[in-house]
Parts: structure tokens; C-alpha cells; sequence
């Protein structure tokens, strides 16, 4: 699935990855291929990606979670998701 994270300073990442966990409103909420259409918005936390590699270009934004798995994480202060037909829009802050 592809996953865009923009900030109304820069694009954070875009790329294909294999799931994403996102701080919501009501708690943490993970999003994997196939996932039901949805719109939500985002709390102060960190918006952790799921992938095998990031682009070196967005990779000075990531924090790698774990050695052992390809976890990498970015913090926001709020934002929204839009997720559809596997392609994903993070606007956060």
C-alpha cells in the first residue's frame, strides 16, 4: 500500500509500506493492505510506518523503532488520515 506524509513544511514520506500505526482520537489504530475506506483525525503522538527500507531523501525525518524490525517513526501534533483503495494521505503538523 502507498503512504503520503505531508506537514505544511515538506513531503515526510511517500512510499509503498506494509502497514502504519497512527495516534487517533480514541487511541492508537493500525491501518494494514485492505483496510476499509477511512477518514480520521490524528493526536500528538507518533505516526510509526511498517516498510523494509525508506528513501534516503525522507530517512533524516525517521527514527528506526527497533533493530530486529523495520519499524520508523515520525512524531506529529495532530493531524487527519484519508485512506482508500490502499493509498493513504497523512496531513499532520
Amino acid at each position: 500500500m502507498n503512504i503520503k506524509i505531508l506537514t505544511p513544511e515538506f513531503v515526510v514520506f511517500e512510499g509503498e509500506v506494509d502497514s502504519v500505526l497512527l495516534p487517533g482520537k480514541n487511541g492508537d489504530f493500525h491501518i494494514k493492505r485492505d483496510h476499509a475506506a477511512i477518514v480520521a483525525s490524528l493526536n500528538g503522538g507518533k505516526v510509526r510506518i511498517y516498510t523494509n527500507e525508506i528513501a534516503e531523501n525522507f530517512a533524516k525525518h525517521f527514527t528506526k523503532e527497533n533493530e530486529k524490525d523495520s519499524v520508523y517513526s515520525f512524531p506529529v501534533k495532530s493531524g487527519v488520515i484519508e485512506f482508500s483503495n490502499n493509498k493513504g494521505i497523512i496531513l499532520a503538523e
